[in-house]
């Protein structure tokens, strides 16, 4: 098979692999996020985040990873110039870290699939942000082939994660005080209520 072809698998590949592995985060979420739910709604939604993530898990991530390290080993098969560059050196690190942050998701959806909640929401948003920085590396390093110039982008990436989360943190925080308000307001309207019909 051509070279180019191998090599356009191997990118189609990676990019359902990261697919998966954004949204299996999500779907996390939303399931430790279920459990605050009243009881039915907190079972159906729950049984249908496992459902979601393993059909996403099984059928999409998994065959992904596979498919593109499958190819990725291809190309340097038929390449083995590229083992002889420092750029595809620090790729094939953060690659390495890739494999570790999948394994990690996989140890993540045991424990969900078997009602065994040990993170919070917060903790896998910012869990998250750990598939994005490595995306962002690895095409850095491929595109601009140095081993030093990809670190940019990864600064880049992780100011930006880091407004993100304040961002993210400070909607929490206005959603939670209308929360509030509302229910005070609830509250005194009902006692206000109660005082008329005293009277």
């Amino acid at each position: 098979m051509d070279f180019l072809y191998v090599k356009a698998l191997h990118i189609i590949f990676v990019v359902t692999w990261f697919a998966g592995l954004f949204y299996i985060v999500r779907l996390f979420i939303y399931h430790i996020e279920a459990e605050k739910k009243p009881q039915p709604d907190k079972k159906i939604l729950q049984t249908q985040f496992k459902l979601m993530s393993k059909r996403l898990w099984y059928i999409i991530t998994w065959p992904s990873a596979i498919l593109a390290s499958f190819f990725a080993f291809w190309m340097l098969y038929k390449n083995p110039y590229y083992l002889s560059e420092p750029w595809m050196h620090v790729k094939l690190a953060f690659v390495l870290a890739l494999y570790f942050y999948h394994y990690s998701c996989q140890r993540i959806y045991k424990q969900l699939q078997n009602d065994i909640i040990k993170y919070s929401p917060l903790q896998l948003r910012i869990w998250n942000e750990i598939s994005t920085i490595i995306l962002f590396a690895a095409v850095f390093l491929v595109t601009l082939k140095s081993a030093i110039n990809w670190i940019w982008g990864v600064v880049g990436i992780i100011l930006f994660g880091i407004l993100l989360m304040l961002g993210i943190r400070l909607y929490k925080k206005i959603r939670e005080k209308k929360s509030w308000e509302k229910a005070e307001k609830e509250v005194l309207e009902n006692s206000d209520k109660s005082i008329t019909e005293n009277q």
